[in-house]
């Protein structure tokens, strides 16, 4: 059904979250054993902290980065660079951080919350390396703090990719959500936008999600790699 459908869609969008990275190895952030397990988001990841828990902030991320040193795409993004190729896929919005559509090969991605894989100066915005947190390089030369390119606690989204993002969800004929529970807002109006504008939807996600019940196909239980191999293999 799924490759039936890429095949006659004319402008196939995708969405990815949490799920889709952390069957690459990349902790999530809300499951039991996430990373905001035992913390509070507000005091490692937020605009305050960067104010009033300096020290806490920059280790957290330094964990965070170097912890993606040795990540690696699964096969899955790979079928999806595969499908931006053959002209199949039109765009990949996420909610990730982490770099892995990019390290796969994937161009046409529009990142609502930031990458991790680049660091700026919070006061000029002075782009930096990530090396400058294992060199402990931790100020720019204007003096303001060098913090990731995500977006934090406190911050809104940025807004040209909320736009590309809206206006992909729009122009839409098959929306396929990826490792997502749909429960972080604006980001979940993306499929009820692509659904209002005419396009199936289409949720690929470990457990039932809040707009499971205007999906057109519903896979749970199912590694997401898994199920893209499938649909490479049948096309």
């Amino acid at each position: 059904m799924l490759t039936g459908w890429l095949k006659e869609s004319k402008y196939t969008v995708v969405f990815t979250g949490a799920g889709m990275s952390t069957e690459s190895g990349v902790p999530d952030f809300r499951s039991k054993n996430g990373l905001w397990k035992g913390k509070d988001p507000q005091w490692l990841a937020s605009t305050d902290a960067i104010k009033y828990n300096k020290d806490a902030f920059v280790e957290f991320y330094r964990k965070r980065i170097e912890g993606l040193q040795s990540i690696r795409p699964h096969g899955g993004y790979d079928v999806l660079t595969t499908l931006a190729e053959q002209f199949l896929l039109k765009s990949i919005i996420t909610q990730n951080t982490d770099g892995l559509h990019e390290d796969a090969g994937n161009r046409n991605v529009i990142t609502l919350h930031g990458t991790i894989r680049r660091l700026h100066c919070n006061a000029c915005g002075t782009v930096y390396p990530t090396d400058c947190y294992f060199n402990n390089n931790l100020y720019c030369t204007c003096g303001g703090l060098i913090r990731p390119s995500v977006i934090l606690f406190g911050e809104s989204l940025n807004s040209k990719a909320l736009t590309a993002a809206v206006y992909e969800a729009q122009q839409a004929d098959l929306f396929i959500v990826l490792g997502s529970s749909l429960v972080v807002s604006p980001a979940n109006s993306f499929p009820i936008t692509a659904k209002e504008n005419g396009a199936k939807l289409v949720i690929i996600n470990q457990d039932p999600t809040p707009l499971d019940r205007i999906a057109d196909l519903v896979i749970n239980d199912r590694k997401i790699g898994d199920v893209l191999q499938e649909v490479a293999n049948e096309l």
